[in-house]
């Protein structure tokens, strides 16, 4: 049976990760906000037709334009001069695959180490 001081550590533990997994999202936001301020320029070119390629690029972008747009910069998320339906299915794919990457490891657990056995199979046996 666990005792008091060992189920007092784990509400720590559990904080001390969540705190830590938080620090890197916030990081890795800022980062990422950073990136789509650099990158907008260049990856919704004017007087261009956007077709698949560019609808995943610009989902892929999309949600990493959050912090962008909440500390005020108006950036695109949206290539108005599209192909249609083609460019569409490309930007859910994107959105898609940039919420695996980014979102993604929030909710990773590490495996459990399995316990270790001490002592050789020969002592067991006799």
């Amino acid at each position: 049976m666990p005792s008091i001081s060992d189920l007092a550590k784990v509400p720590a533990a559990r904080r001390k990760l969540w705190l830590k997994k938080t620090a890197v999202f916030l990081t890795v936001t800022v980062l990422l906000g950073t990136f789509y301020g650099w990158a907008a320029p260049w990856a919704f070119p004017k007087n261009k037709t956007s077709g698949f390629g560019y609808g995943m690029l610009h989902g892929a972008m999309m949600p990493i334009a959050l912090p962008s747009l909440v500390i005020g910069k108006d950036v695109p998320i949206y290539a108005a001069d599209n192909s249609g339906r083609l460019y569409k299915i490309g930007y859910i794919c994107g959105i898609n695959l940039c919420g695996l990457v980014f979102f993604g490891p929030l909710f990773w657990r590490p495996k459990c180490k399995p316990p270790q056995i001490t002592g050789s199979s020969s002592e067991k046996s006799q």
